[in-house]
């Protein structure tokens, strides 16, 4: 066996098998963020579909736990027919991660029209108070992004909450974090974020996205680059070490 350096391949596949590992983690916990963040700006589009991604990846780690599993057995036992269903099984798991990279684009470009949608119902909804889900939601999107209003301050005025408070002044999660006696009066305007907060939304959520994006970019990398050819060359390695026999 030696002959074929059946040893080498072996601890290199273990090894491969152990960083195999810790990347699905990574995938888990990466779909587990996008789902996370997701749920503080869920009022701000509808499209369900768009967590479709983050499912995927969060799938396809939880398999690999197990595939790996298998693969150390077909490893250190030297199985020819577990090494082959092993890269096959990799084989269609890195055509499922391709997959979740496609969607991540689409959903990705879908995300402006899908805020752009939906931000408008959930301003006119806002009602002040704590109780109420929409209102929660830009208070914590206003203050989380450090913005004002849809596209500057100026958009509350159009709000039903404005005109029924006649008071002239927005909500106080648009009041600057170094404005100290901030009322939310639009007669201190400087005291209030001045950026919209439509397109800091779509930017957070196209970020999310990216991140789906690129776990699963990388982690088909270094399964291409290393799971498949090493496992490849390790059954080849054996096949001949059997016909010589």
């Amino acid at each position: 066996m030696g002959q074929c350096g059946i040893t080498s391949s072996k601890t290199v596949l273990v090894f491969l098998n152990l960083i195999f590992w810790g990347a699905a983690g990574i995938l888990c916990y990466v779909g587990a963020y996008v789902f996370i963040t997701y749920d503080d700006y869920d009022h701000f589009f509808e499209d369900v579909y768009t967590l479709i991604p983050a499912v995927v990846i969060i799938a396809v780690g939880a398999l690999l736990f197990i595939i790996g599993l298998i693969g150390c057995c077909a490893t250190i036992r030297e199985s020819h027919c577990g090494l082959a269903t092993f890269i096959i099984i990799l084989l269609l798991v890195f055509v499922t991660e391709v997959v979740a990279v496609v969607l991540g684009y689409v959903y990705r470009a879908k995300v402006e029209n899908e805020v752009d949608r939906s931000i408008q119902k959930v301003y006119k909804t806002y009602n002040g108070t704590n109780p109420d889900a929409a209102s929660r939601a830009i208070d914590y999107v206003q203050r989380q992004l450090h913005c004002c209003g849809i596209h500057n301050y100026s958009d509350w005025e159009n709000t039903d909450w404005f005109k029924e408070t006649k008071n002239q002044s927005v909500p106080l999660s648009c009041c600057r974090e170094t404005a100290s006696s901030c009322n939310g009066s639009l007669a201190h305007s400087s005291n209030l974020y001045a950026e919209g907060c439509e397109a800091l939304v779509v930017k957070k959520l196209q970020e999310i996205m990216m991140h789906v994006i690129w776990a699963a970019l990388a982690f088909a990398a270094i399964q291409s680059n290393g799971k498949i050819f090493s496992a490849a060359g390790h059954a080849v390695c054996m096949h001949r070490i059997v016909q010589k026999e």
